[in-house]
């Protein structure tokens, strides 16, 4: 699936078109790679995997901006740190990418709360992502 960032990613801002990948052998993670550079791409989790109770509420502004008719249109992933060792590996729970799957449009959001964090444990969270 390709995915269009009209305004990028931030930190990534050129690169607006972006492929969504499932790694190999492993449903729960996915690799989002930009279609200009195939050197910036990252790997990616739902956070509902991680967190049990993690939730979002989108701004009007967002549902506008992707089009969004239906909740179940909607997928979140979140861009994982990859450490030395699983247990040294982070999720970024404060910036999940919203992409509307009916239209491919995403954008990734900076969430005011201060209940998340950018370096959120990938492992002892709510769940132990160690087999995936």
């Amino acid at each position: 699936m390709e995915i269009l960032f009209e305004k990028g990613i931030p930190g990534f801002e050129e690169h607006k078109t972006f492929k969504i990948y499932e790694i190999e052998d492993n449903q729960k993670l996915k690799m989002i790679t930009s279609t200009k550079d195939s050197n910036i791409g990252f790997v990616t989790i739902s956070p509902f995997e991680v967190k049990l109770n993690y939730e979002i509420n989108l701004t009007d502004e967002i549902i506008k901006d992707l089009q969004i008719k239906k909740p179940e249109d909607v997928l979140v992933l979140n861009i994982i740190t990859l450490g030395r060792t699983l247990e040294k590996s982070t999720i970024n729970l404060k910036a999940p990418i919203i992409i509307n799957i009916r239209n491919n449009k995403g954008k990734q959001l900076i969430l005011q709360e201060e209940k998340y964090e950018i370096k959120e444990p990938l492992i002892g969270s709510d769940k132990n992502v160690s087999n995936y």
